[in-house]
């Protein structure tokens, strides 16, 4: 059990969870990111510290050979809970304001090429018997390809949209319209499209779904879209394990996670359409920014097609 944070802290998760709706797994991150503070600066008072403080926690982590990539996203938990701490406790100043991590280098995500997405798809496809869980992994896989979801929002998704009691579905299918409502990042609500391929996949799977459910299976995992084999909604690990074991049966090489799928598909989808605007909102991103970053694979795409078309590109070997 982790070790409970100072009153403050706790306030703020609590913020996040009853107000903001962020997911357990993000909540779980930001209290280890916070606990770090905590750890680095035992004897200092949340309202007393310092920029320098924050600064010389940074450059600690940083010694510790902790990665760039980590060093941001721990600031950025600092400065988020003093962005909201600082007024409420009429503090002068944020310490975590102004200070800087070393740069994170950019890296492009992994997307796998058309043919090799068709093929992961269609391989089991192929083979498909009437078996629940086969059938239920091609509709999950087939759906995150189709709409782009995170892996988060796939496995909230519900049969129909439910509100009782004690519980209200955080997305939903809508089959007649081919569509999806989505509760993404933020706490925000997207309609994303369902692909034809996606809706195939899923009315089969719907055909066996029930007899993955079990007399035990919880009230508010009854209107699961995707259950697990104890009948309970799908977990995301089972999800991750159930796709490696998809692409070891396609023979697609790498390690593929569902975020390969997303994006795969924004990838895909930007190749085509050349609309960014579109893309951004089909993902759920806030920013354009982070969708902008599909055209450098988009022009990593064609710049493969200039270097094996073009007659004056070829380098001799």
């Amino acid at each position: 059990m982790s070790q409970p944070l100072p009153a403050a802290m706790e306030q703020w998760l609590a913020y996040l969870h009853t107000n903001k709706r962020y997911s357990p797994h993000t909540l779980a991150a930001y209290r280890r990111d916070l606990a770090q503070l905590a750890r680095l600066h035992p004897d200092t008072e949340l309202a007393s510290m310092t920029n320098q403080q924050i600064r010389t926690a940074i450059a600690r982590l940083h010694a510790s050979q902790m990665s760039p990539r980590s060093l941001a996203r721990i600031l950025s938990a600092w400065r988020g809970f003093y962005a909201w701490w600082v007024p409420l406790a009429k503090l002068s100043i944020n310490p975590a304001k102004n200070v800087k991590t070393p740069k994170v280098p950019q890296s492009l995500p992994k997307a796998l090429s058309v043919e090799q997405t068709q093929a992961l798809l269609d391989h089991p496809a192929k083979n498909l018997q009437n078996d629940p869980v086969q059938l239920r992994d091609q509709a999950m896989f087939e759906l995150f390809y189709s709409s782009g979801l995170r892996l988060a929002e796939l496995v909230q998704l519900d049969t129909h949209y439910t509100k009782k009691d004690d519980y209200e579905s955080a997305g939903w299918l809508n089959l007649d319209e081919r569509e999806l409502t989505v509760r993404g990042k933020g706490n925000k609500t997207r309609l994303v499209p369902l692909g034809k391929k996606a809706q195939e996949a899923i009315l089969m799977w719907l055909q066996v779904r029930a007899s993955l459910l079990k007399p035990a299976t919880p009230g508010h995992d009854s209107n699961a879209l995707f259950l697990g084999e104890r009948g309970s909604r799908i977990t995301p690990r089972v999800v991750q394990l159930q796709l490696k074991k998809f692409a070891r049966q396609s023979e697609i090489p790498g390690q593929i996670h569902p975020h390969v799928l997303r994006h795969s598909f924004a990838s895909h989808l930007l190749q085509s359409a050349q609309d960014l605007r579109a893309v951004q909102e089909l993902l759920g991103h806030a920013n354009i920014s982070t969708t902008q970053i599909y055209t450098r694979l988009d022009f990593q795409h064609l710049a493969k097609a200039y270097d094996q078309a073009h007659p004056r590109a070829k380098r001799k070997n």
